[in-house]
């Protein structure tokens, strides 16, 4: 600054010294002020001298994603800074864009921060005084109450400041973990489930793993289900669901064979006992005999006067009988599962009771791929329903996390118009009224359906490469987080930004590093290493082809 800028500065510090009472002196002042944001003015020569401070905290004072302060009245302004650049008049000054985050009281005889909250209730005017937050005062912001709460990392840019997620909060209204692949993405989601898993052994929670990734993970922590034992009855799909599976036609004539199928579905699951206590519909989930269905099929097919009319008939039934002797379909469409197992297997999946392992990984990579959206469907659907049909009885919310949700829940350019995507967009959007909570974990953000993503109250965003994915997020965000968003595609591995509901204010975190037997099998291979290395190929190779022949891992 030249010296009449000088002058103009230090005329801006309070009489009697200013910040002689407090841990470091002011570092600019304040010279526009709007409702979310401000502009002010750093003294290059302060910053320059804050570098060598001991305190890493102040020695990060004015960089981009650091916090400061403005002291209003008898509180503290807390912001975050979100872009700089030189001053445009000459001189060697800094102009900065800061976003407010909240405030708190200042301690009478040191001056300090403390009792920090959410929220502005006082802005300060054009010339207060801008001062670096301290460590210290980083403790005061980022420090937790007494709600339910797991820690996962440390906030930057500090190594002791614990940085938590309150259970309550992030669960209430959804959450998403969004990440390029190769930034710990998997790793991370696992730690946080482990770390609520920990905190409440009797909870109850489902996870769609479409690679297979997390079974590892959590084997002495959940139950795993996979192609192998996940018997899950045929009979619990709905009417839309069996379309999905048994019509392949398009157009006029798949409403023929919808009109087919639900006529003949509805009569062979009246003939269940279990259907004359009931209000029976075409989407009950009563207990039926696919030989009822296809028996039900061909006496249909017999009333028809002419030939052509029976072709509906015959594609339909030939399309059951194809599903039926498949045996990649026999973990669903198998005659063991057509007694009434529908109280087990909601048990099973979930964990009713829990006993100190709650979380069930559902891993879906063994499913044949033109049924997997179905069989994600079916459990998406099973956990909304259970919701909306045990009030009344002892809340039980169930959390539903579903990786890779891109897949699931398309944005409109990618839709197939299948249940899935359908269940899901509705999860989000009422399941917290029901105690269902919804955990999106995906690596292009930008392929998710419209909407979902504003419905997660909680974001945790991880390194996100691709421009369209970035400006995605950035939308979603709230508009005090800005400063932190700048910084998603500089984040290190396993680093994040947090905003929402599930944090006090937005945070950019560390995360904690997990045990190697607590990580899931997502490690990507050392090509320089395994290829140095040779030796027992052909069997390897025998055992790799029975697997593939049997479709059995």
């Amino acid at each position: 600054m030249d010296a009449t800028r000088t002058h103009a500065f230090e005329q801006a510090l309070p009489a009697g010294g200013g910040a002689s009472a407090l841990t470091a002196p002011p570092i600019g002042i304040v010279t526009e002020i709007s409702g979310a944001s401000s502009r002010v003015t750093f003294d290059r020569r302060a910053l320059d001298a804050m570098r060598s401070h001991a305190d890493e905290t102040l020695a990060a004072a004015g960089q981009v994603g650091s916090l400061v302060k403005i002291r209003v009245g008898t509180t503290w302004l807390v912001a975050s800074v979100r872009a700089l650049k030189l001053t445009e008049d000459g001189h060697a000054d800094i102009t900065a864009q800061i976003d407010f985050l909240g405030e708190g009281e200042e301690e009478r005889l040191t001056g300090k921060l403390y009792r920090f909250r959410r929220g502005v209730t006082r802005y300060p005017t054009p010339g207060a005084e801008v001062l670096p937050v301290s460590t210290d005062d980083m403790r005061q912001v980022y420090q937790t109450d007494d709600r339910a709460n797991v820690k996962i990392g440390n906030v930057y840019p500090t190594r002791d400041i614990r940085a938590a997620l309150y259970i309550d909060a992030m669960l209430g209204k959804h959450f998403a973990l969004l990440g390029s692949t190769g930034t710990g993405k998997s790793t991370s989601a696992a730690l946080i489930l482990h770390r609520i898993c920990e905190a409440a052994p009797q909870g109850h929670i489902v996870m769609i793993d479409p690679h297979g990734e997390y079974g590892a993970a959590f084997a002495t922590r959940g139950a795993i289900y996979d192609v192998g034992n996940l018997a899950m009855p045929y009979w619990l799909m709905n009417f839309e669901e069996h379309c999905e599976v048994f019509i392949t036609g398009t157009g006029s004539q798949r409403q023929m064979d919808a009109d087919i199928l639900a006529k003949c579905l509805l009569a062979a699951r009246g003939k269940n006992r279990l259907a004359t206590d009931v209000k029976l519909t075409v989407d009950s989930p009563i207990p039926y005999l696919l030989s009822d269905l296809t028996t039900q099929i061909t006496q249909e097919m017999g009333k028809m006067d002419r030939a052509g009319d029976t072709t509906p008939y015959l594609r339909l039934k030939s399309k059951i009988e194809e599903v039926k002797n498949d045996p990649r379909y026999t973990f669903m469409f198998n005659g063991m599962l057509v007694a009434d197992t529908m109280a087990t297997f909601l048990a099973r999946m979930f964990r009713l009771p829990a006993e100190g392992k709650p979380i069930a990984i559902i891993d879906v990579s063994g499913v044949p791929s033109e049924i997997t959206s179905v069989v994600v469907a079916v459990l998406s659907r099973m956990v909304f329903d259970y919701a909306i049909w045990s009030r009344g009885e002892q809340v039980r919310p169930i959390l539903l996390v579903c990786e890779e949700a891109h897949r699931y829940v398309p944005n409109e350019r990618n839709a197939d118009g299948s249940s899935v995507g359908r269940i899901l967009s509705r999860i989000a959007k009422e399941g917290r009224k029901y105690g269902v909570s919804l955990g999106l974990i995906t690596q292009r953000p930008s392929d998710l359906a419209e909407g979902v993503l504003s419905q997660c109250g909680t974001i945790i965003a991880m390194r996100l490469n691709n421009d369209r994915d970035q400006a995605y997020v950035r939308a979603a965000m709230p508009e005090g987080a800005r400063g932190f968003l700048d910084a998603i595609p500089a984040l290190r591995n396993r680093e994040c930004i947090i905003c929402g509901e599930g944090v006090a204010t937005p945070i950019r975190v560390l995360f904690d590093d997990l045990e190697e037997t607590l990580r899931p099998a997502s490690a990507d291979p050392s090509f320089s290493e395994l290829w140095k290395k040779g030796g027992g190929e052909d069997a390897s190779l025998q055992r790799t082809i029975k697997r593939w022949r049997s479709q059995r891992a």
